[in-house]
């Protein structure tokens, strides 16, 4: 299965995988109004490839059932959350 995969201009880290180049089509309007203007980053072929930071299978299921696949970046991660948790952890022991 190939796609092509988009990033966006709009939101760092956000990439758009679609199943035919150009076609923006089934991403609803909304979504194309966040993303911004999509800027072409490679077609890929799916088939018998891992990806690195999302699940190809989820991919291929959303582009096969929803027409795309939305991927966006992980959350920052909360640092003083996580120091605190090490901390009352070590206080613990």
């Amino acid at each position: 299965m190939f796609c092509s995969v988009y990033k966006s201009t709009k939101k760092q880290g956000a990439y758009l995988y679609i199943a035919k180049k150009d076609d923006f089509t089934p991403v609803p309007k909304e979504l194309m109004t966040m993303f911004g203007t999509p800027t072409m980053v490679m077609v890929v072929n799916l088939a018998g490839r891992t990806l690195a930071s999302v699940d190809v299978e989820k991919v291929k299921s959303s582009i096969q059932n929803e027409g795309f696949f939305l991927q966006l970046p992980p959350p920052p991660e909360n640092l003083l959350e996580k120091y605190k948790q090490e901390k009352a952890q070590r206080n613990e022991k």
